[in-house]
Parts: structure tokens; sequence; C-alpha cells
């Protein structure tokens, strides 16, 4: 192969993975460019509803969790009673991407036949709220530069001129969700105002991996609006994975009433994601079992991370007749007086003891990881 020949040919491949890796990313913007604008669009409808609705006393304060009841009922994911406040939220902070959003409704047939949005007098009347001295973005440069997952943190910020600062920021450093959230953690939008070298301050922000377009794909918003399942290799490293293989089997084969329902299960607060190994329903209990795995020795945080998930299941996930739910958390090593200390007084769902007739007893448990480990 001729030099001219070969060098072509690798202009070739690099025109081909160009091509590749822009229209990729441009096809994530468009999927969170959708996402953004539909999570708005529900807080315009709930908030018109609940301004103009015929029958909205009749639900009251339970309204979110009645129509979240409903999406759930129509197979919709995600959309769950704090989603719901949020999508709100997001639509009474963020007022002026109406001017975008009906720039898009006019452009796209089927959504410009959405009865709540054919008369737009009353968002007009909101968009007016952010008066014209008030300094904001072009809605534009907002949602095709930010994700939703960026809005939900922005939207923590209550002060305007703070939060104009951050949306700057994430702009013009091009953050990840990550970045975004340490900042406004840190209060770099005061420390910056105080700092006589706030270029230097605002640098130490961005030293994260970047986020690649798989991860940001990958992003559990993204799924949902996707209708795509989250796959629980994502979230494990290979040890954890082969145990909880076996863990899974293991409790099923004691035949004593165990119904697997769910691996890394997720449950979502303020744009944190927190995972469940495993999730079984034990029939002869009637109730649910988490069971969480730490490959380390345990620590005291485990145990609140725990009561967590079992007042989550509680309040979101029981149904009529069931029991409260049991936790279980599997751990290389324990001291038992650490453990004694940083459970008192918590539910006594967190004591596997107290179902030892149904349940397997601790030592099995701890035959088990100790075989696995030395597997």
């Amino acid at each position: 192969m001729s030099l001219k020949k070969q060098n072509n040919f690798e202009e070739l491949i690099n025109n081909v993975y160009q091509t590749h890796c822009i229209l990729q990313a441009n096809a994530t913007r468009a999927i969170n460019l959708n996402l953004t604008v539909r999570n708005w669009l529900i807080g315009c409808h709930i908030i018109e509803f609940e301004q103009n609705g015929e029958d909205r006393a009749q639900y009251g304060a339970n309204m979110l969790e009645e129509i979240a009841k409903r999406l759930k009922s129509k197979g919709l994911k995600g959309l769950h009673r704090r989603a719901l406040n949020t999508c709100r939220l997001f639509y009474t902070t963020y007022p002026q991407i109406w001017l975008t959003v009906s720039a898009k409704l006019r452009n796209d047939q089927q959504l410009s036949v959405l009865p709540a949005l054919a008369d737009d007098t009353n968002i007009r009347l909101t968009v007016s709220a952010k008066s014209d001295e008030e300094m904001v973005l072009p809605p534009e440069l907002l949602l095709t530069r930010l994700t939703f997952s960026h809005f939900i943190e922005l939207i923590r910020v209550d002060d305007d001129l703070q939060r104009l600062f951050y949306e700057v920021e994430a702009i013009k450093n091009n953050w990840n969700i990550r970045e975004l959230r340490r900042a406004i953690d840190t209060s770099l939008a005061f420390r910056t105002v105080m700092s006589t070298n706030k270029e230097a301050i605002i640098a130490k922000i961005k030293n994260l991996k970047p986020e690649t377009n798989a991860e940001i794909i990958r992003n559990p918003y993204v799924l949902e609006f996707l209708d795509l399942d989250e796959k629980p290799e994502y979230n494990e490293t290979d040890m954890e994975k082969q145990i909880l293989n076996h863990l899974q089997e293991f409790l099923l084969e004691l035949g004593t009433g165990f119904c697997f329902e769910a691996r890394q299960k997720r449950i979502t607060f303020n744009n944190k994601h927190y995972r469940i190994d495993l999730v079984f329903y034990h029939k002869i209990l009637k109730c649910n079992v988490l069971i969480d795995l730490k490959i380390r020795e345990y620590e005291y945080s485990d145990a609140g991370q725990m009561n967590l998930y079992l007042n989550y299941y509680k309040e979101n996930e029981r149904t009529e007749g069931d029991n409260p739910p049991i936790g279980i958390i599997l751990c290389d090593e324990k001291d038992d007086d650490l453990v004694r200390y940083s459970t008192s007084g918590m539910d006594d769902q967190l004591f596997v003891s107290k179902y030892l007739v149904k349940l397997p007893e601790k030592k099995v448990l701890e035959n088990f990881m100790k075989r696995e480990l030395n597997q």
C-alpha cells in the first residue's frame, strides 16, 4: 500500500470516527433536551390544573400522589410524587423557558394539540413575573447546554442572582452534574465574591473526570424517559456481581418463602441515586426483605443507609396487608459493639434475629459470606 493511499485510508477512518462522535453527541443532547422540555411541560400542566382545574379541590394535598398512582398504572416510569413536585418547582423557577418551548410546540404538530397549552395567556402572565430588569440567560442557551439533572441542582438555589452565577459558570466551564453539585454545596458563588483570585477558585471545581456520552445516556432519568431498563452491571464490581448472583440463588433455594423482586433497586432523592443490592418479597412474613452487600468491614453509616431504604419502602412500596420491610446488611467483617451502638434505637426491622423462625440464621449468612470471599 502506497503512503498516499495509506494516508487517504487513515483520513477515511478519522472522518468516519469524527462523524460518529459528533452525531452521537447530537443525539445525546436531543434526548436530554426533550426530557427537559417534557418535565417543564409536566410542571406546567400541574400548575395550570392547580390554578384552574374544576375538580382540583377533591384531591387537595394528595393530588400529586393520585397523579403518580394513575401514571404508574399507565406504565410510566419515574413519575412518583417527588419527581412530579420537582417538575412543578422546575416550571415555577424557570418560567422563561416557555419562550423556547412555545416555539418547539409550534413546530411540532403532535405537541401543538395539547389542550392545556392551546391558550398561552396564563403562561405568559407567569413569564412576565421575571421583570425586564432581572438578569436571565436566554432559555435556548439553558436548554441546549444544561441537562435536566443540572436543573435539579440549580432549583435548590433560592437566590436568583446566585443561581444565575451557577448557570453561567456551569455553561462556561462545561461542568458535569457532580461538579455543579460540588460548586453549590461548597457555596462557590459566595466564596468567589469574597476572593481576590476568582479564576483560581472557580478552576478548582473542574478536576473531576468528564462524563462520556455513554454515562449520560445511562442517567436514570434518561433511561426512564426512553422506557429502558437499568442494568445492574452498570453499578457493580465483578466481585460484588458474583456474590450477589450466588446470594440470590442461595436464598431462593432455601425454599422458605423468598420471592425475588429486584436487583440494584434504585431510589432517588434530590438528584442523588441510591441502589439496594437485592430485594425479595417473603410470602410467609408478607413483607419485603432488603439486602445490602458490603465487601468490607461494617461501618456505622451502613445502618443509616439501610434505615433510609426501610423507611422509603414503608412509605412508597408497601401494599395493603404488607408488614414493614426487613433489612439485612451483609459485611466482610463487623465489630459487634459498633453494630450495637449504631443500630440502637432504630427500627426493629433492622434485626434479623426477630425473624429467625423464617429467615436464615445470622451464622448461616456469615458462613455464606466467608465462603464467597475465600473463593
